[in-house]
């Protein structure tokens, strides 16, 4: 981006926070204060920069965001040592004026890697620099401002085992640990996670990540966090019993757990019974996010269809977020906003409602 492009977007989210209302007593983020969880998504920065009315709708519903794009390897460094934080910190400068708070994602994953890094011959020495520079300058960047991050995601297989990625190859299984390590030793104060997907209920792969989990806390690797992904369908969805079982075997562990990337793709055009299907299972999974007291943040992958990423990389398949393509409410929306409004009531009246953390 350019000095001119970043001062405009620079002007356009200042317009935009001078334009927003403050936030209504019912909306997701002010209900969700009741129950000590953060609610939030994943944000489109190039949407965010031009399109007004997706901006007023993350700052009304949502106290946390995480880039899709701005802050990968590709992006943030496109040419070895060379930083581009233009889009970063679009996204830092909106949070902030929003009282929101933000997820960094992600320092180490095996996608989304500059042809420089991936096409280079690099000894292992060198691939260890590579990595330490990138993680240090970019958490040093966002000290005090990001609040978490996604050290790293998707290391784990299918079957559970290691996932052999660019990186394992190159400096070896401990560049999870040293990544956990650059990331502390550059912000001492942010909650470090894990990340992945298709491991929120039982079977092979999360007992993988538990594994893993376990075995970096026994190294002394400074991991505070489980992101558990949550990308499903209406045929491929974990029971709500099995994602709380999970989730306490994982807080036995001393480590908290997010819900950190959850959208339901249907079938298009989407029918009224997949829509209300759809709508029971964010209520089942915030529920069951909500049954543990660990589980400090219910985030989806996107605020409205619009920018969804599922039809580009799943043809015939969307609307899986909580706002339609033009941002009205779905019924997903309205069953997750009725289980915090029974919460929030619930903190008034002192009635204990399901899904009261315990």
């Amino acid at each position: 981006m350019s000095l001119r492009a970043a001062v405009v977007t620079t002007v356009f989210i200042a317009a935009c926070a001078a334009a927003l209302p403050a936030v209504a007593a019912d909306t997701l983020r002010a209900l969700a204060q009741s129950a000590s969880l953060r609610i939030g998504t994943a944000v489109n920065v190039d949407a965010l920069n031009t399109d007004a009315a997706y901006a007023r709708l993350l700052a009304r519903e949502f106290d946390l965001v995480t880039p899709e794009n701005a802050m990968k390897f590709s992006v943030v460094q496109p040419e070895r040592g060379r930083f581009d934080f233009a889009q970063a910190d679009a996204l830092v400068a909106f949070a902030e004026a929003h009282g929101m708070q933000v997820n960094g994602h992600v320092l180490v994953w095996h996608q989304q890697l500059p042809d420089w890094l991936t096409q280079g011959q690099f000894s292992r020495d060198e691939l260890k620099a590579i990595l330490r520079e990138h993680i240090r300058t970019l958490v040093t960047r966002y000290r005090g401002r990001v609040a978490s991050w996604d050290v790293a995601a998707e290391a784990v297989a299918e079957d559970g085992h290691a996932r052999e990625t660019f990186w394992s190859r190159g400096i070896g299984p401990d560049y999870l640990v040293l990544a956990f390590q650059w990331a502390h030793e550059a912000d001492p104060q942010a909650h470090l996670r894990y990340n992945d997907y298709g491991g929120e209920g039982d079977g092979a792969k999360s007992d993988g990540i538990y594994d893993l989990v376990a075995g970096l806390r026994r190294k002394g690797a400074p991991i505070h966090g489980v992101g558990l992904q949550m990308h499903a369908s209406l045929k491929d969805a974990p029971r709500a019993r099995d994602v709380r079982i999970n989730m306490k075997r994982l807080a036995a562990l001393g480590l908290q757990t997010h819900i950190s990337e959850m959208d339901v793709m249907l079938p298009l055009p989407a029918s009224r019974a997949d829509l209300r299907a759809q709508a029971a299972l964010y209520r089942d999974m915030l529920q069951a996010c909500l049954a543990v007291l660990q589980c400090r943040s219910f985030s989806v992958w996107g605020a409205s269809d619009r920018y969804s990423w599922i039809p580009e990389f799943f043809p015939g398949q969307g609307d899986a977020l909580l706002f339609d393509a033009d941002g009205r409410t779905k019924p997903a929306y309205e069953s997750v906003r009725r289980i915090l409004r029974a919460l929030a009531s619930s903190k008034r009246t002192g009635k204990t409602v399901k899904g009261q953390r315990h």
